[in-house]
């Protein structure tokens, strides 16, 4: 391949979040900020030991690592082989990692699925609804859920346009903007010679747009929260947006 070549993945998706250099950038993602949350979320939903845990849009496993030590049995997917190749170094008799689209019910039911750190949205909203529909297909009755999105107002209102990052003698240049109800962000950088071009785009949902999708699904919202600390969310303010919901019982 000639210098100066440029690869433009906007086309595939998958490229992005499997390829090395999505993991170089992300590679400082806050570790122990996942423990605190995922210790203070299982405190808060008072599980019981050794129930049965989806971690669904895992990642490299990170808060599914978490889960686990604190007495779960834990199953983790991702569509990123790469990510899965590498929670696997971490997996013991509870704690398993496999490769798939959560938009895709597994067939195994379980007592809570989590879908964390905004991993939801992507793609189109028809699909939106498909992960939840698989979400819901993957818990119990009387099951818990959680998902923990963006604020898009917050998002709106905070958001930092143009960024350079530098990894590993990889300068990323990232530009971020919200339009047509998406949160696009666009991520170019060189490496040896080669440019390169990615899109991360996410449906910029709110709550109201939870909402509507929930009514269409047998999932029930009991709780919201605002950040990591399980503050009260606050529509101008919080960073996040945390919903808890339970699937109800084919009784009711």
């Amino acid at each position: 391949m000639s210098n100066k070549t440029k690869i433009d993945t906007e086309s595939n998706f998958n490229n992005w979040f499997d390829s090395k250099y999505y993991h170089i950038l992300y590679k400082d993602r806050d570790h122990d900020e996942a423990r605190k949350f995922i210790t203070k979320l299982l405190e808060h939903l008072n599980l019981k030991k050794n129930m049965t845990i989806l971690d669904a849009a895992c990642g490299k496993g990170r808060h599914s690592i978490e889960i686990e030590k604190l007495g779960y049995k834990v199953t983790g997917i991702d569509l990123s082989k790469n990510s899965i190749k590498h929670a696997k170094q971490f997996e013991n008799l509870n704690l398993k990692f496999k490769i798939h689209d959560i938009s895709i019910p597994l067939g195994i039911k379980f007592n809570a699925v989590f879908n964390l750190f905004t991993s939801f949205g992507y793609y189109n909203r028809e699909n939106d609804l498909k992960t939840l529909l698989s979400i819901e297909e993957n818990l119990k009755d009387d099951g818990v859920g959680v998902i923990d999105f963006f604020n898009i107002y917050n998002v709106k209102k905070n958001l930092i346009e143009q960024e350079n990052i530098i990894r590993d003698n990889i300068n990323f240049n990232i530009s971020r903007k919200t339009k047509d109800k998406l949160v696009e962000k666009n991520i170019s950088f060189e490496d040896n010679s080669i440019k390169y071009s990615y899109k991360e785009t996410v449906n910029g949902l709110n709550l109201n747009d939870f909402k509507n999708y929930f009514k269409k699904t047998n999932l029930e919202i009991n709780e919201i929260f605002g950040d990591y600390e399980l503050n009260k969310f606050d529509l101008n303010y919080s960073p996040r947006l945390i919903i808890v919901f339970k699937k109800k019982s084919q009784s009711n």
